[in-house]
């Protein structure tokens, strides 16, 4: 089944099949001989019917359908190894009836595929240096809040102040009327400005035990619950008791009571490791995002239009996943936007365009770098995931099943990105605001 190949742009190739008449002939024989396995005619067994019967009853084009069908599966596939094709979605395909009777048709398929480009710009590119470091001051820190979080509390007779705790009885209201979750009896609560609604906090501050007041406090708006959000809330607060936390000391009692460390000092160390830990993939996210910019800014290559479209399909599940956890339905959240799904799509394409060049970049550059993923990289990661999520190696592996793939793809694409932050030009912060805008741009 010979085939030829015509590239139509940069990101579509047209197949021309053909098939030659031995090939066709022997298809319609398979085609007749497997649709008359299930054939029901009467006087007939299965498989039994003649040829020319089962032509009369189904018509001949059933047994023609079924074997171009066979041909054209075959053949695209055959196609493909051919020229070496790397389909990105499912061939439109069109029929050409043969010029002469009886002779097989040829088919034309476009495809999609990838672009052809040579990724430039992408070594010593100037980009923010950040540290991959924790500070000892991250680490005091740390200690400080495993001492708050150890700490006892204790009853004071005095007027309660920030950080304190109180024990306290609340009935919340808007307009007058109670609103649902807006009471409680005996709540214990850290007084913490960023933990409640503005004015809740600052209404208790000042206040003994035994006493009652109102407090005025605010919705912000937006808000979890919608028919909440902006409204003004007078809340009626009883508080019972005041207590202040009493902080232990700082030493190796400590370290044994809130981890398995011994001593404070290997406290101090293992908190070091784990700040380092979280430190660098924050820094490396965060460089890896400036490096991507401009890069991503510095290369330009046409987009198969077939990925854009799976991207905005990803970035509409990612909204309606956002807000279901909202609460709130589709149907509601279209009218609260004042837009439709075709206008969601089209306010997404630019993002979906920016991933999706990223990808084909970070790939390309792969690619040209020689980077890929071995079996140590492999089992590291598998090792990791078990850790993280305390399962044995082999629960892992069954959980990953199809997705192995996804796993090799993010451990290529993390290897790139190190190797990218090793080439980049890492420059203080200080260095890179003195910049011109426009130098800065060019990277």
């Amino acid at each position: 089944m010979p085939s030829t190949l015509k590239p139509l742009d940069p990101t579509q190739v047209e197949l021309e099949i053909s098939i030659t008449p031995e090939e066709y002939d022997a298809a319609q024989d398979a085609a007749f001989r497997k649709l008359s396995r299930n054939a029901k005619i009467k006087g007939f067994r299965p498989g039994k019917v003649p040829r020319k019967i089962f032509e009369n009853t189904y018509g001949k084009e059933t047994i023609t359908a079924q074997a171009e069908d066979e041909l054209l599966n075959k053949a695209y596939r055959a196609a493909l190894e051919e020229h070496k094709i790397q389909a990105l979605d499912r061939p439109a395909v069109e029929r050409i009836d043969a010029d002469t009777e009886g002779q097989p048709p040829r088919f034309k398929a476009i495809v999609s595929v990838l672009p052809e480009f040579e990724p430039k710009d992408y070594t010593g590119v100037e980009v923010t240096d950040v540290s991959e470091q924790a500070t000892d001051a991250d680490v005091d820190r740390t200690l400080e809040q495993m001492r708050k979080e150890a700490a006892t509390l204790v009853p004071v007779d005095r007027p309660a102040q920030l950080g304190d705790t109180v024990v306290m009885d609340y009935e919340g209201k808007v307009d007058g009327v109670p609103f649902e979750g807006g009471a409680a009896q005996g709540q214990e609560t850290e007084l913490a400005e960023d933990r409640f609604i503005p004015g809740f906090v600052s209404g208790i501050v000042g206040m003994k035990a035994g006493e009652t007041k109102d407090a005025a406090a605010t919705f912000p708006d937006p808000y979890a619950n919608p028919d909440l959000a902006g409204k003004d809330a007078v809340f009626t607060i009883t508080v019972h008791d005041v207590k202040e936390p009493e902080l232990p000391e700082l030493d190796d009692e400590l370290a044994k009571r809130v981890s398995r460390s011994e001593t404070l000092a290997d406290l101090r160390d293992e908190i070091k490791r784990r700040l380092d830990d979280t430190v660098k993939r924050n820094s490396r996210r965060q460089m890896s995002a400036e490096l991507l910019d401009k890069i991503v800014g510095a290369n330009d290559f046409p987009l198969p239009a077939v990925l854009i479209e799976r991207e905005i399909d990803n970035l509409m599940d990612e909204s309606r996943q956002y807000v279901a956890r909202a609460g709130i339905g589709w149907d509601e959240y279209l009218q609260q936007s004042g837009k439709t799904v075709a206008e969601l799509r089209d306010g997404f394409r630019p993002e979906a365009e920016r991933r999706v060049k990223t990808t084909l970049l970070v790939e390309a550059i792969a690619k040209k770098e020689g980077i890929v993923a071995t079996q140590e990289d492999v089992e590291s990661e598998l090792s990791a995931l078990a850790a993280q999520y305390g399962q044995p190696r082999e629960r892992i592996i069954q959980a990953l099943q199809s997705n192995v793939g996804a796993l090799i793809d993010g451990i290529v694409r993390t290897k790139t990105m190190d190797r990218l932050i090793e080439q980049a030009n890492r420059v203080p912060a200080a260095a890179t605001a003195e910049k011109p805008a426009t130098e800065v741009a060019a990277g």
